[in-house]
């Protein structure tokens, strides 16, 4: 009798994790002071950069805050809404998987 070998081969494919983006909203009722601050310390953006940010979430009604893996991202997030909360305003935050 001949033993019959079969042959399996296994292919692994490696892939980096997902990135997101956290998403500012635009309300009435935040101040811009408000929104730059939350994006030079929560975000570290610079003071330009912030101040160009809040300007895009003004008149548009949305910016990227900034691009993390999912769980810098859900932070940020988090922490943003906490004090905004804290600080008595309804600033609008979400995280958005980057396709």
């Amino acid at each position: 009798m001949s033993k019959q070998q079969t042959k399996t081969k296994v292919r692994t494919e490696l892939r980096y994790p997902s990135n997101y983006n956290v998403i500012i909203f635009n309300d009435d009722f935040t101040p811009m002071d408000f929104v730059i601050r939350i994006l030079v310390e929560i975000f570290n953006r610079n003071l330009n950069t912030a101040k160009d940010l809040t300007m895009l979430v003004h008149n548009k009604g949305s910016a990227i805050a900034g691009t993390y893996n999912h769980e810098i991202a859900d932070q940020k997030c988090t922490e943003a809404i906490a004090i905004s909360r804290a600080s008595g305003h309804p600033l609008q935050l979400k995280v958005e998987r980057v396709e």
